[in-house]
């Protein structure tokens, strides 16, 4: 047994150790362990291109990270924060709810990459919530600041949950589909769709009720204070 190609793990973790750049440290492991597997090294370039074009929506998804910290090291947060500040007539919970109306929307034409954690909440809408909040509440606490932060989070993953079940292409509605055909049901995916927009629409309501909540409570907390 050939276990040469095994030094390819060893380029992995000096790299690492090194912290050298991921994306340079994983291809180039991966080219040690071919090259010493006794792969020609077209066959290799090939491989890695085939790997890429089957990935692509993860690369993109890793390509947008340092893209994002790039904008955030050049003070992306601040502006955002110094934005909303200008904004008189922007309040936390027309914000959030906005925000959640439009996640819903993209979600249903099927733009569910849109938005997300890293590539709106963390760089967009935690700093401009937090703005909104400071606005209403002065000085925020470190806890409220963390109760602030997983309501942006939870915004998120609410519009986005119950927005893409009304895409009729979305993964969720092919697998209802699928299940109920295995049982002798056929159903059309632009039905099963439909029906998903009563179930968005009243967690679109239930959700805003709770953002409306929050703020109340978050101010009432601050005039105790």
């Amino acid at each position: 047994m050939n276990y040469w190609p095994l030094l390819g793990i060893a380029v992995v973790v000096v790299g690492f150790v090194l912290r050298l750049n991921p994306i340079a440290v994983v291809v180039g492991a991966g080219l040690a362990s071919g090259l010493l597997a006794g792969k020609p090294l077209g066959e290799l370039l090939a491989l890695l291109g085939e790997s890429f074009v089957s990935n692509r929506a993860l690369m993109l998804f890793v390509l947008t990270l340092p893209t994002i910290g790039l904008l955030e090291r050049a003070g992306l947060r601040e502006h955002m924060h110094a934005w909303i500040l200008r904004m008189r007539r922007m309040t936390f919970a027309r914000l959030l709810i906005g925000y959640l109306g439009l996640r819903q929307l993209l979600g249903m034409v099927g733009l569910t990459n849109a938005g997300g954690h890293a590539q709106t909440v963390r760089p967009l809408l935690a700093p401009m919530s937090e703005a909104a909040a400071e606005k209403e509440t002065g000085p925020m606490s470190h806890e409220l600041r963390q109760r602030v932060l997983a309501l942006d989070a939870a915004t998120d993953n609410v519009g986005l949950f119950f927005g893409e079940d009304v895409f009729v292409a979305v993964g969720a509605v092919l697998l209802i589909q699928g299940f109920y055909a295995q049982n002798g049901i056929v159903l059309e995916p632009l039905h099963i769709a439909l029906w998903a927009l009563p179930t968005a629409i009243a967690a679109f309501a239930i959700h805003a009720l709770r953002i409306v909540l929050f703020a109340r409570r978050m101010r009432r907390e601050r005039g105790d204070a």
